[in-house]
């Protein structure tokens, strides 16, 4: 009995050695918590804008917290943003993507060569084949609004306005890059969809290692169904699939991963294609909805320019105003960075902090910019003319401060982090919004219905998800 306590003694004490840290002068202010290890790690996972807000009130616009044993440096001043992001030498962004790349996908690629597969998806998703998976884009959503809602009927329809633009815009664009235009790949959007949401819906825990065992079976379940649903994608030239989606299994094979691993790799592409489109879509519709001037001018603008043009550009300064103060409100990306040497960060305001080798740096912009009062008046309130001038054009100048904001909102992230696919996702969220408001009537169930909550667990991971749905009802519109 005495050796056994002697033991646990013993051992409380190497954990406390191996675990201690206080702050020294020169580190950001330290928050560990009251819970040894887990320090703030459910608060931060509950409810990740409310306890940095908190956090931030109580130390500034940098500090460094504990969660489940590790040390986070969170960063909220956009000014200093750059010395973060332009950082590759001291601060690693593909150590922490790996770590969530096993946790969600279960997925390995030991030579992994992430700047080639960028330079692959520059080259189709950009320049002389953009408008190619464009026009794939556009015709698989029309078709598939019609198979939703043929032009002849005459009923009302009754729907989620989530499910209705998640599902829509995810069958689209699974049609476009994994299924092929011909749909050589057989499988069924539909069934690669209900099996994708069961899976999103236990991404966040995935990414945390909070799964309870049933639901680690279900993941586990859900993952091998998808994976042999897009085991076809991409793996053949005939395949059907996207020549992206081609080109990335070429690339895969040619690093010696293999076929099981490959399918892994897809999943993990469908996921970072399809992720946010819809749920953008979803909040963008559901904003116009509740704010009737915004989508009266939204729809005039639309009604009066030749929106579905794809040999040229279109001005939309209205919807794109519109489309950016929505994702101002619902894109919610955690930047993270890994310390992999010893960096003396220079904040804008002349102060000067060390990170600590093997601690992670985080951004949220969500919080800073979006969400800053300071930049953004009434932030909590959706303005679909936020990012316009009084002549109409594109407003860009925003301030902290004093000065002018290089970083005033950051849906798509930034520097060579920054989004690939951003036009090709705004150009369907446009055309999708067009189709919906120019063929269909489309209104609230409720005249009075607000938007829902959104779900505060899943802030640090792309576009936000509401709480329940917002019910709407459509049918085509008449023509004259």
């Amino acid at each position: 009995m005495i050796w056994t306590v002697f033991l646990l003694v013993q051992a409380v004490l190497l954990y406390f050695i191996l675990t201690h840290r206080s702050r020294s002068k020169t580190d950001p202010p330290l928050d560990k918590g009251v819970i040894p290890w887990l320090g703030h790690a459910l608060e931060f996972g509950k409810d990740a804008s409310k306890f940095l807000n908190r956090m931030k009130l109580k130390h500034g616009d940098i500090f460094t917290v504990r969660a489940a044993g590790r040390y986070v440096t969170v960063l909220l001043d956009p000014h200093s943003y750059d010395t973060v992001i332009n950082d590759s030498d001291s601060l690693d962004f593909t150590r922490y993507a790996q770590v969530l790349m096993e946790r969600i996908f279960n997925l390995r690629l030991p030579h992994d060569q992430p700047a080639k597969a960028k330079a692959m998806m520059i080259k189709h998703f950009r320049g002389a084949n953009f408008g190619a998976l464009n026009g794939t884009m556009i015709r698989h959503l029309r078709a598939l609004l019609k198979a939703e809602m043929p032009l002849n009927q005459k009923d009302w329809k009754d729907e989620g306005l989530f499910n209705l633009s998640y599902s829509l815009l995810f069958k689209a664009g699974y049609l476009t890059l994994f299924g092929g235009e011909q749909n050589n790949n057989s499988t069924d959007p539909s069934r690669v969809y209900e099996e994708y949401k069961k899976f999103d819906s236990l991404l966040t825990k995935l990414a945390r290692g909070t799964l309870k065992p049933e639901e680690k079976r279900t993941a586990q379940s859900v993952r091998q169904r998808l994976w042999e649903l897009l085991a076809p994608a991409g793996l053949t030239e005939d395949s059907g699939s996207s020549p992206w989606l081609h080109a990335y299994r070429r690339l895969l094979q040619e690093e010696g991963v293999d076929e099981e691993m490959q399918r892994k790799a897809v999943l993990m592409q469908l996921w970072a294609t399809q992720g946010n489109v819809g749920p953008a879509a979803f909040w963008l519709l559901g904003f116009l909805l509740t704010h009737p001037e915004a989508l009266t001018v939204v729809k005039t603008e639309m009604e009066t320019s030749e929106t579905l043009l794809l040999d040229r550009h279109v001005d939309t300064p209205v919807f794109d105003s519109a489309l950016e103060e929505a994702l101002r409100l619902t894109a919610a990306p955690f930047i993270t960075r890994e310390v992999v040497q010893e960096k003396t960060l220079h904040m804008a305001d002349g102060q000067e902090y060390l990170l600590r080798k093997g601690d992670r740096v985080c951004l949220f912009p969500f919080n800073s910019p979006q969400m800053d009062p300071e930049i953004h008046q009434e932030p909590q309130k959706f303005k679909y003319d936020r990012f316009l001038n009084k002549d109409g054009s594109a407003k860009r100048d925003f301030y902290k401060g004093g000065r002018r904001l290089k970083y005033y909102t950051m849906p798509w992230g930034a520097g060579t982090n920054g989004c690939v696919g951003k036009q090709f996702a705004i150009n369907t969220i446009r055309q999708f919004v067009y189709m919906v408001l120019t063929d269909y009537d489309l209104e609230l169930c409720d005249p009075d219905a607000q938007m829902p909550e959104v779900d505060a667990g899943r802030y640090g991971f792309g576009m936000l998800q509401p709480q329940g749905d917002l019910l709407v009802r459509y049918k085509p519109r008449k023509r004259l």
